[in-house]
């Protein structure tokens, strides 16, 4: 090869290989929003003396018909504490709403390539996200770690979205095979949304009723059991003691009539449409052994036996009902967009709420399983904050978790990442809301589903 062809190959290297720009301070609070290019929009804040790290936020599960702005934080007290600290908060909608993940992963990158195009490379990204947005963000952190330096979850459904909709049906099937076997209630492959409401508004009045008498309060807690709905999942609720089943049933009873007022009807027929069909089944499930693995297991024991109501009869009538089966097809799309192999190769914090209803604590044992059995279990932490509902953390225990994620990346290590040093970078970040970390081990996910598990398949 002569010379002149060197210094041609050299040239054309450099030039195809040129360094990101770089990023850059600005010298003012700056707000930008925009549109992608598939209708998504988004939206990015970044502060005068930005510190180089941008926040990449994915947020939660939105009905098809309703809003869909695009979101960049979790609230308005938490995005004062991170462009304070520096941060620059970027998210976008999704181009659709529901169970969108097939747009929604899409949309956040292509969002954070219009922030790099505006701002410059990042010194650091971080994913995060809460609720359905954990699911996004987990997603992220195993399909495409190259573009992250680490992931938060929080209140996510990191069990997936095959586990996800297998949980949603279990509580539902109990509940109309003991309370109505008679009445006609779909609970899947449902025609339209009239059709999924119409079997909702049946199945709530059964449940309504039942909730009268001693013998349908310990069958709605059997229900209840299934989806591992806690006794204690609304703020506004008083904290029952842990022996007081009376009081966690009528905690649970309100949480059952949201989960068929939206998940189990609405929202999976919503999710049917995007499958192709129904992607969770109940064949070969051994309802007695599902219970006696859920959190929720002596409180049915209790409450059956003040009700003189034979648990052994009822679980038989559970495991000898007509099972509902899946949609092959929509079983493959589910675990090729929505299902996680556990493998991780960055760093991920997750955090959730010990009394979680609609996204249960649960859900953290699931992706544990997958993690360990992926190989990535160093790179995982789990934290939890004592709290009733669905991702109800302070503005100091979010910023204390992004602080953890942060020292990790740092460091090259996790350190010390339990209640009390949580509770201590809360205190520091914010010491006008809760710090409510606290040492917790959830019981296991009642219906895992994963890639890191053959097992786990589909099998009619």
């Amino acid at each position: 090869m002569n010379r002149r062809l060197l210094i041609s190959v050299a040239v054309l290297l450099m030039a195809t290989t040129a360094p990101a720009r770089a990023a850059t301070t600005t010298a003012e609070d700056v707000h930008v929003e925009g549109t992608l290019a598939s209708g998504a929009t988004y939206v990015m804040d970044v502060p005068a003396g930005w510190n180089g790290t941008v926040l990449l936020f994915s947020h939660g599960f939105r009905p098809p018909g309703g809003p869909n702005p695009a979101q960049n934080v979790t609230d308005a007290a938490t995005r004062a504490l991170l462009l304070k600290d520096g941060y620059a908060l970027i998210g976008s909608s999704y181009a659709i709403n529901g169970w969108a993940v097939e747009h929604a992963v899409p949309d956040q990158l292509a969002t954070l390539d219009a922030f790099t195009d505006r701002f410059g490379t990042a010194e650091r990204t971080v994913a995060w996200g809460q609720s359905y947005g954990g699911l996004v963000t987990t997603a992220i952190a195993e399909r495409h770690a190259g573009r992250i330096d680490g992931s938060l979850s929080m209140c996510g459904l990191v069990h997936g979205g095959v586990a996800n909709w297998n949980n949603t049906l279990d509580p539902i099937f109990a509940l109309k095979t003991l309370l109505a076997p008679d009445a006609s209630v779909p609970l899947a492959d449902f025609q339209d949304q009239a059709a999924a409401t119409a079997a909702a508004a049946t199945l709530s009045g059964v449940v309504t009723e039942a909730q009268n008498s001693t013998e349908g309060r310990a069958r709605i807690a059997l229900a209840a059991a299934l989806h591992n709905i806690p006794g204690w999942n609304d703020p506004s609720q008083t904290r029952p003691a842990p022996d007081d089943w009376t009081a966690q049933q009528a905690n649970q009873y309100p949480a059952v009539r949201g989960l068929l007022a939206t998940a189990a009807f609405s929202w999976r027929q919503y999710t049917e449409v995007l499958a192709g069909g129904n992607s969770s089944w109940n064949t070969g499930v051994d309802y007695t052994k599902l219970l006696r693995a859920s959190s929720g297991y002596e409180e049915v024991k209790g409450l059956y036996k003040a009700a003189g109501l034979s648990l052994k009869d009822d679980l038989k009538a559970l495991n000898s009902a007509p099972r509902v089966k899946a949609d092959k097809e929509a079983v493959d799309w589910m675990s090729r967009t929505s299902a996680f192999t556990g493998k991780l190769t960055k760093p991920q914090l997750t955090i959730h709420t010990t009394g979680d209803a609609l996204v249960p604590v649960q859900t953290e044992s699931a992706y544990l399983r997958a993690a360990t059995a992926g190989g990535s279990r160093p790179l995982l932490r789990q934290a939890y904050v004592d709290n009733a509902g669905h991702c109800t953390f302070s503005p100091a225990e979010q910023v204390a978790a992004l602080d953890t994620l942060e020292n990790r990346l740092d460091k090259g290590r996790w350190g010390d990442t339990g209640a009390n040093t949580l509770n201590s970078r809360a205190a520091q970040a914010d010491p006008t809301t809760p710090a409510r970390y606290a040492t917790y081990r959830p019981t296991p996910y009642l219906r895992p589903y994963d890639l890191a598990h053959p097992g786990d398949a589909y099998r009619p």
